[in-house]
């Protein structure tokens, strides 16, 4: 009798750095992943907003993650990625110091219990994986949503 395989249930998203934190966004809400675009800066916005960039003929807002949560991105610029986000009227991209690409996790691996967060990360973090390292579940469309993310005037 062939031995029987048992299937193990995976998630699966986008692994990126934001600091000394991994991160992973669920794959249906990150459009794309960029390299850093040039961008024209903006002004009167607020000091997290990098400026606008044209791809593929479209503006793309693009935003300083890190800086957006009181951070500072990495010196190294050739690692910096952009994630694109387009849900409902919000069309923006986030800037990360590092993309893994697609990142696969056991789904018994997941966790509601949150290591200390900062307040201002918390509203968008929905779970942690647990592989070598945790791997917070960083919602994209909820911080679109957000209104401190919206308001970019000064």
């Amino acid at each position: 009798m062939p031995s029987q395989q048992q299937t193990v249930q995976t998630w699966s998203g986008i692994g990126f750095r934001m600091g000394e934190r991994y991160f992973v966004a669920p794959m249906g809400e990150v459009g794309e992943v960029l390299h850093e675009p040039r961008h024209t800066l903006l002004p009167g916005v607020k000091n997290w907003v990098k400026g606008v960039a044209n791809v593929r003929g479209r503006l793309l807002p693009v935003m300083d993650l890190c800086g957006f949560f009181g951070g500072e991105l990495s010196p190294l610029r050739k690692q910096r990625r952009v994630l694109v986000v387009d849900h409902n009227e919000v069309f923006a991209g986030l800037t990360v110091d590092e993309v893994f690409g697609m990142q696969h996790f056991p789904v018994d691996t997941f966790s509601e219990q949150l290591p200390p967060l900062e307040a201002a990360i918390a509203p968008f973090i929905h779970g942690v994986f647990q592989r070598e390292r945790p791997w917070l579940v960083f919602s994209p469309h909820a911080l679109a949503q957000h209104q401190g993310f919206l308001d970019v005037a000064v």
